[in-house]
């Protein structure tokens, strides 16, 4: 016997967060990729947050920078997650890079000029998140391709170890580099990108990897968790006729709307992030409230990924194994608390305080769901729910980013991270009984396989 993607209860995983995973050739290489990845963009936001602003002097112009990495990831949705399950993600996601690297020379190109007109940066910010909305799918796949099911939180949590730590470097080096040449930063992320692109251009096939006709053909079947009372053998999925390209594109949205934690925990981080999304005023709030330059804004650019190293190593010391969905309701509702000390603080030291705790909040939600949200989809749909959480995500960030420069424009940078670290709190509590399946998680689940119940 099994549960449908639709019955709110969720088994057990029978031992805590799976067993010790190890280090390979495998693994050092995506996480290397994942690194350049990671912090390439850190740096890349960082420096163009810095030279728009720089360039306009306009709340708003950060707003529509965000709007622009975003759009992409939005308007491909269809496309990149499809690509991403029909494809070799480790080739989609080195390309991707390849890409980014591209553009991001053209960026440094631009810069060099002395410009005096945003216009073009907003372009090439758009070309790049064309990029991004490719890479963003495969690269998140590839975590539970490399390894078995049950060593994944293993590789998850140094995976968002080496993510912060990324976004620590990313944005200090940025912001150094730009003190000295604002056409340095941008450099060092196209060399980066590069990095990456080889990194994941030489990852040899792992434990998930699958031949592109064997499953993308056919829409993936629903999502069975594990009985624990059931003692007959799992029942195959009857097969499924194969779908339209149009049909096959659109199963990511659909298994999202039926299971109600993939939905709960995506939706989650968008509309928490959507409202809070401080960190893209920090180049007004550092130069109008706080009063330092380019170092000073790139250290602040940085805490929160201080703050998330520092809960991940937290992490990797004693693990979330339970009450996981309060964990994570409880871990949006402090982002929320120390975004508004954020908006309401003339200190510097305050505002780098609330940006570290910010930060380890966003760590600790980011761990859970990037950790429960593979375990409850199919491994032949991964990349186009991720493609559709990519959406999610994108929008919780750019579009929050595009939020927060309009209402700073018309509030002030800090009415705008007040209100909306208000506004998160609301999010954690509204979704706390929106959703009470997210809620009520205890444990990770036992890992499925393509709706195929996995035995406990």
């Amino acid at each position: 016997m099994s549960t449908t993607v639709d019955d709110p209860e969720i088994p057990e995983a029978p031992s805590g967060t799976g067993s010790p995973g190890r280090w390979d050739r495998a693994t050092v290489l995506m996480l290397t990729g994942f690194f350049a990845q990671s912090a390439g963009a850190a740096a890349l936001v960082t420096a163009l947050g810095k030279q728009v602003y720089d360039l306009s002097g306009r709340e708003l112009d950060l707003g529509l920078l965000g709007l622009a990495e975003f759009a992409p990831a939005a308007l491909l949705v269809l496309v990149t997650g499809t690509v991403a399950d029909r494809y070799d993600r480790r080739r989609v996601a080195s390309l991707g890079s390849l890409g980014e690297a591209l553009v991001t020379v053209a960026v440094t190109v631009y810069v060099a000029t002395s410009p005096t007109a945003v216009a073009p940066l907003f372009g090439l910010a758009l070309a790049l998140g064309v990029a991004r909305a490719f890479v963003a799918p495969a690269s998140r796949s590839l975590p539970a391709d490399t390894v078995p099911p049950a060593e994944l939180p293993w590789l998850v949590a140094r995976w968002t170890i080496v993510f912060q730590v990324a976004l620590i470097a990313g944005p200090v080096a940025a912001g150094s580099l730009y003190a000295v040449d604002p056409r340095a930063p941008f450099a060092a992320a196209a060399g980066l990108f590069v990095i990456a692109t080889v990194a994941f251009a030489l990852l040899p096939p792992g434990h998930g990897a699958r031949s592109v006709e064997q499953d993308v053909d056919r829409p993936a079947a629903p999502v069975a968790l594990a009985d624990p009372a059931a003692d007959a053998a799992p029942a195959v999925p009857a097969p499924v006729a194969p779908a339209g390209r149009l049909h096959e594109a659109m199963e990511g949205l659909r298994l999202v709307r039926r299971q109600p934690i993939l939905l709960g925990a995506i939706s989650l981080d968008l509309f928490a992030v959507l409202f809070g999304g401080a960190v893209a005023l920090l180049p007004a709030i550092a130069d109008e409230r706080l009063g330092v330059g380019a170092v000073g804004f790139g250290w602040l650019r940085a805490a929160p990924g201080i703050g998330a190293a520092t809960m991940m190593l937290l992490l990797a010391i004693r693990p979330v194994r339970r009450r996981v969905g309060r964990v994570l309701l409880w871990a949006v509702a402090v982002f929320g608390l120390a975004t508004v000390v954020l908006g309401v603080t003339t200190s510097y030291g305050v505002a780098f305080g609330a940006l570290v705790v910010l930060g380890s909040a966003d760590a600790l939600s980011v761990f859970i769901r990037i950790t429960l949200v593979p375990l409850v989809t199919p491994a032949s749909a991964r990349g186009r729910v991720l493609a559709v959480e990519n959406v999610f995500i994108g929008a919780s960030n750019e579009l929050g980013s595009f939020e927060s420069g309009v209402t700073g424009q018309l509030l002030g940078p800090a009415l705008a991270v007040g209100l909306g670290g208000v506004a998160t709190l609301v999010v954690a509590v509204t979704w706390s009984r929106l959703f009470p399946a997210l809620r009520d998680v205890d444990r990770f689940p036992t890992p499925v396989d393509d709706g195929t119940p996995a035995d406990v």
